[in-house]
């Protein structure tokens, strides 16, 4: 739909490229600037002028290309819409004020949330919408979605919004991180290199300088020498955090896994939700189905691997503490339990947290895993990389 106002600019004499019309497109797609129409307009200059002296070049060709535009109503714009019914049924949401967030009790602890939820399911008959006890949308009941509650279970949304369920009553998708990123990557290589023990290893496939240079002298004629090429012997088992609160993340996770690949030839890596449980996954697309136990984990990689845990830990205490209070599903020990098994069988371990140091002190899962590692967790800059290597590497 916007191929009339590229070709303006193109006729209007602006070096617009294909790349920069794709880049505007995909920008546009993410609907940041939907009915806004100097937003619009500056994402588009932006992304399709690269010299200022042709803004002024630009302005004439947007305001030939889209002339008329400003005398649209918003109420036209409405009409004119065809909005996805899931948008109208957000309009129900209940915004509520701090001072109003305050005065809600939660129900008094993960037992007693559960045996509601059971009552709930016996009693409800209908769809319920801005109430504080049944199961519904808008409203302040323990239960459901679009609402608020300091403590409830999350059922029928699609994303977290106050992150304060205790359960989600949905499957979620989770997508696998990118291990091919390579923009920003290369100083956490540079971190990560202070995890290295060196080994030759493999066919000969690397110049012996020094080799070559005493062979030759010896035999008195050019004596090439050669050696198995170096490689970092360390061995490294990655746990990585995945979905709810960790999309906030995605980039600079995958920066991180991207690097690791990259530096660790000897790297073995599974996916968990918030905390460990009896069972890991190799893809998200498939973990529900192809969940690998974590007793075969702990079985088959030996001590001598580094394990790093990469997480926020933001997440109910419960899901830590007590059994069954894992999000999405009922485990039957408690997460701390298989958090001390991984720090028994492989000692030298570490958590990567990437949100800000400053902050942690106000998540209280965040302390208990703290001090389930030992104070052995730093936060995901290049300095607490390279003071988590260092301690790896001791």
């Amino acid at each position: 739909m916007f191929l009339p106002f590229f070709d303006t600019l193109r006729r209007a004499g602006l070096p617009v490229s294909l790349r920069e019309y794709l880049t505007f497109l995909e920008a546009v797609g993410t609907g940041m600037v939907t009915y806004d129409i100097d937003g619009f307009y500056y994402l588009a200059r932006t992304a399709m002028v690269k010299d200022e002296r042709h803004i002024d070049r630009f302005d004439r060709a947007f305001a030939h290309a889209f002339r008329g535009l400003d005398a649209i109503t918003p109420e036209q714009v409405m009409e004119a819409a065809d909005i996805p019914a899931e948008w109208l049924q957000k309009l129900a949401e209940k915004h509520l004020s701090p001072e109003e967030m305050a005065e809600i009790e939660a129900l008094g602890g993960f037992e007693k949330l559960m045996e509601t939820l059971r009552e709930r399911l016996k009693e409800q008959e209908g769809r319920h919408q801005g109430g504080s006890k049944w199961i519904g949308t808008a409203g302040t009941s323990p239960f459901g979605a679009y609402g608020y509650n300091p403590e409830g279970v999350r059922i029928g949304q699609t994303e977290s919004r106050h992150r304060r369920a205790v359960k989600v009553w949905d499957k979620r998708e989770f997508r696998n991180f990118d291990d091919s990123v390579e923009l920003g990557t290369r100083n956490i290589k540079v971190a990560l290199k202070r995890l290295r023990r060196w080994a030759r290893t493999g066919a000969k496939e690397e110049l012996d300088l020094d080799g070559t240079i005493r062979s030759t002298a010896e035999q008195g004629y050019l004596d090439v020498k050669t050696r198995p090429e170096r490689h970092n012997a360390v061995k490294v088992i990655l746990f990585l955090d995945v979905g709810g609160s960790m999309d906030d993340h995605i980039r600079v996770v995958e920066e991180l896994f991207s690097a690791a690949r990259s530096e660790f030839k000897h790297l073995q890596h599974y996916y968990f939700h918030n905390c460990l449980y009896e069972g890991v996954w190799k893809d998200n697309a498939r973990r529900w189905t192809q969940q690998i136990p974590t007793h075969d984990v702990l079985n088959t990689f030996g001590s001598d691997y580094k394990c790093i845990f990469v997480g926020d830990a933001a997440m109910s205490p419960y899901e830590i503490a007590m059994p069954g209070g894992a999000n999405e599903h009922w485990n039957a020990e408690a997460g701390q339990v298989w958090l001390q098994r991984a720090r028994t069988q492989w000692p030298d371990h570490l958590w990567i947290n990437p949100t800000p140091e400053a902050y942690w002190r106000y998540t209280q899962s965040i302390q208990m895993i703290r001090e389930t590692f030992e104070g052995r967790m730093v936060p995901m800059t290049l300095d607490g990389i390279d003071r988590g290597m260092r301690q790896l590497g001791r």
